[in-house]
């Protein structure tokens, strides 16, 4: 399997924090790369969601199993408004520049905005694998988190077979910092987890 496909997030709703006063209040900012845009979500993406979140391969490493109902989608979409609403998770779809469907999500979470950090997270649909999609998304995202947002300190929590993962995420300057042994329960299976972290000094420095 190629770069950057499989996704890292092991958590999806994380507990509130106080919201930023960088971000606008309605929405979450359109972020361009040369192949992809990351924007804000709405209903029209509610298929798209299903098919990423409803196949077992793209969330083989997460700390949920596949969607088992459309109805999941528009759920999962109403916890991401108010996630961004109270500033403690910011996920924005990953759309082609060409047609602006939905082939992905990227997302910080559990943001601590007092402490500058956040957890990140990324995952794409399976008939866009092998296009390097996720390296792209995330390079903006990173840029966006260091400078807009004023973080200090992004973390990655990936399953060690997620290689991947782990290869896009060392490629973009994350560290592996540790490792946690069955850290996760999913569907009946025990899972470990690496912990990974990039600082914005790191970034800007390989930038």
């Amino acid at each position: 399997m190629a770069l950057s496909l499989m996704p890292t997030a092991r958590r999806s709703r994380p507990a509130p924090t106080s919201p930023s006063p960088q971000v606008p209040a309605a929405r979450l900012p359109t972020l361009a790369a040369p192949r992809i845009q990351l924007r804000w979500m709405e209903a029209r993406d509610l298929e798209d969601l299903y098919t990423v979140y409803s196949d077992p391969e793209v969330v083989r490493y997460w700390s949920h199993t596949a969607w088992p109902h459309r109805d999941e989608a528009s759920i999962y979409l109403e916890a991401i408004e108010n996630g961004f609403q109270a500033g403690s998770l910011f996920q924005w779809g990953i759309a082609m520049r060409g047609d602006d469907r939905v082939i992905g999500t990227v997302t910080l979470y559990a943001i601590d905005h007092a402490q500058g950090r956040a957890e990140v997270g990324f995952a794409l649909a399976r008939d866009h694998w092998g296009h390097r999609y996720g390296q792209e998304a995330l390079t903006v995202l990173l840029d966006h988190a260091f400078d807009a947002l004023s973080l200090r300190r992004i973390e990655a929590d990936v399953d060690p077979r997620n290689l991947p993962s782990l290869r896009t995420l060392e490629t973009l300057g994350f560290r592996r910092e540790g490792y946690l042994r069955q850290r996760w329960q999913v569907a009946g299976e025990l899972q470990d987890s690496v912990l990974m972290g990039l600082l914005a000094s790191d970034w800007q420095a390989s930038r």
